[in-house]
């Protein structure tokens, strides 16, 4: 392909995703195929001569589209949201054409510099506090990681380095493996599993908080627990809080919280990996109180922002955490620049050695939507949240089940579990709409979470209706 055909393809492929988007609710939001469907209807091998464009493209619709989840449809409501628009669907475009890996300032200036500056954007847009901000000089900063996942794991690997190195500065007979084995991790009941992982992989103990009647981290259960371990011996360490949990959108207890990991020297990393888009708002900064007491944050804009996977945004209050834990410096990598103190590497803040320029998303969803329109855009999806809340709490049949903050509605039958599960299994064999479950405490709960860029009112009433329906079938037919 020549750059006359590539002018031309492009045209064509942007044509396709546009009708694609646009079309998006039209098309089923679930597949209706079975786990091996596609290895037959592709050959083997690759082929020995170059396809044709046109089949390809022919394939897609044959092939691919046939097995795909529409999670930008306006009828899937499962999981939460992720990230989407015009605009940063052109930056990705950009991004790859530019095709830099920007592991280093030398690697690629552009990339790094238009990084460091849009995370500052963010914590500005969020009202960090300055210590996040890697303007104001000090020893902060934010950098874009692939995942919440990836971004709780560094925070946890540079915290258990952290304090070996402390452990072994005042006791230096004592060995690494003798401190790893007592060092113990803290987070809620409530808790992405992402955080119980991280703890397998770099082989610390993780602990469940009990959460409390609102499905919240509080300061007393903290604290019994870690009384209790340091009774034992064990060393506190390191503590996650969850801001807008995965199961129900709880929130952790920051300001309660966060004084006692200062006070016990732990490191306390906040996920609000979805909730965190909504910090934008006034009137859901609040939600954020007790930030200054942590040492990193995270959250995603590519679920809430407008901004498409990946692109995780994590700031840390001592960005030396991160590099004295994963720093790496082969002669090959070095450049003329790197001690001068005015630039930021960003491979010893990451796992991966290699990065894509994913601040140009942030970069062009800023600008084509400033901040007002993001505000506006989250503040749509809060009140379509209260619109489905309030029509299961008119139909005394169902039950809210969790207090509705944000995007997301818990909801169920009233009833046993093995209802509910019929409910769900007959809402997603139906496909006209998406939703996933969780647990809360004992109950099996329905979550609605409101995710496309597209929802409408409309879909939220046609949703309510058609869950509705299905629950009257169930009872109607002697489900209990």
């Amino acid at each position: 392909m020549n750059a006359s055909e590539f002018r031309r393809r492009g045209r064509e492929m942007v044509d396709y995703m546009a009708d694609y988007i646009e079309g998006i609710e039209e098309r089923q939001v679930y597949p209706d195929v079975s786990p091996g469907y596609l290895r037959p209807l592709i050959p083997p091998t690759a082929p020995q001569e170059p396809d044709k464009y046109e089949d390809i493209m022919s394939d897609i619709e044959k092939i691919i589209m046939p097995g795909v989840t529409h999670w930008h449809s306006p009828y899937f409501f499962a999981y939460f949201p992720t990230g989407s628009s015009y605009a940063t669907m052109l930056a990705d475009m950009l991004s790859g054409a530019i095709g830099c890996v920007g592991f280093s300032w030398a690697a690629s200036p552009a990339c790094t510099e238009l990084e460091t500056v849009m995370m500052d954007w963010l914590g500005k847009m969020l009202q960090l506090p300055e210590a996040f901000l890697a303007e104001k000089g000090g020893e902060g900063g934010g950098v874009i990681q692939g995942s919440a996942s990836e971004a709780t794991l560094l925070s946890l690997l540079a915290a258990r380095a952290k304090v070996i190195r402390r452990l072994q500065a005042a006791s230096p007979e004592l060995t690494e493996a003798a401190i790893l084995e007592k060092l113990v991790a803290y987070t809620s009941d409530q808790a992405h599993s992402s955080v119980e992982r991280a703890g397998l992989i770099a082989g610390v103990k993780i602990k469940f908080i009990p959460s409390d009647d609102k499905f919240a981290m509080r300061a007393s259960a903290l604290q019994e627990a870690l009384e209790r371990d340091k009774a034992a011996g064990l060393i506190p360490f390191f503590v996650v809080a969850t801001l807008g949990t995965t199961s129900c959108c709880s929130f952790d207890k920051l300001v309660e919280v966060g004084p006692i990991c200062n006070k016990e020297d732990m490191w306390l990393h906040i996920d609000a990996a979805y909730a965190g888009s909504a910090f934008i708002c006034p009137e859901f900064r609040p939600l954020l109180n007790g930030v200054e007491f942590a040492d990193s944050f995270i959250f995603n804009p590519h679920k809430w922002l407008l901004v498409n996977f990946d692109c995780c945004a994590m700031w840390v209050k001592n960005s030396t955490d991160l590099t004295g834990a994963f720093k790496m410096d082969p002669l090959y990598l070095k450049h003329r620049h790197q001690d001068s103190g005015l630039i930021t590497d960003y491979r010893h803040w990451q796992l991966p050695l290699g990065r894509r320029f994913r601040s140009l998303k942030l970069w062009f969803v800023c600008r084509m939507y400033g901040v007002t329109g993001l505000q506006a855009y989250i503040r749509k999806h809060i009140q379509l949240a209260h619109e489905f809340e309030s029509l299961v709490r008119q139909d005394a049949r169902f039950e809210v089940c969790a207090e509705v903050t944000l995007g997301l509605v818990c909801f169920r039958l009233k009833g046993s579990n093995k209802l509910n599960k019929a409910l769900l299994e007959r809402i997603n064999t139906a496909k006209k709409i998406h939703l996933v479950p969780c647990h809360l405490r004992d109950k099996f709960v329905l979550r609605l979470a409101i995710c496309s860029r597209v929802v409408e009112s409309s879909h939220v009433q046609l949703a309510w209706e058609h869950i509705r329906g299905l629950g009257t079938d169930l009872l109607a037919a002697g489900m209990e």
